[in-house]
């Protein structure tokens, strides 16, 4: 099962209640690419699919398909700010190693 802190649950709130029209939630999943294999995606959806798995969050719908939830079991999702900058942060125990950018992954 994935996981949202208190703090990255609000900053997804602050975003989906500027969006016009509304979506239905986000969708978190992991997709091929980036320089260790896997990366994160984020994007808010109207629906979920057929095959999804979807949590609640005090409300906050959060979509992801089965090919991810093999990647993303465990890991949770937080929303920081420092001085390099802010933004959300996965930190995942499935992972092996990343690269230095850190926002790619391998599993």
């Amino acid at each position: 099962m994935v996981q949202l802190t208190e703090t990255a649950i609000g900053k997804v709130r602050e975003i989906l209640d500027s969006q016009e029209p509304k979506p239905a939630g986000l969708r978190i999943a992991v997709v091929g690419g980036g320089c260790s294999g896997f990366s994160y995606s984020m994007a808010f959806e109207n629906s979920p699919g057929m095959l999804d798995k979807t949590y609640s969050f005090a409300g906050l719908k959060v979509f992801v398909d089965q090919a991810s939830l093999l990647y993303l079991d465990g890991a949770e999702v937080d929303y920081v700010e420092s001085l390099e900058g802010s933004g959300f942060k996965f930190n995942n125990p499935n992972v092996k190693s990343t690269c230095g950018c850190g926002s790619s992954f391998s599993a």
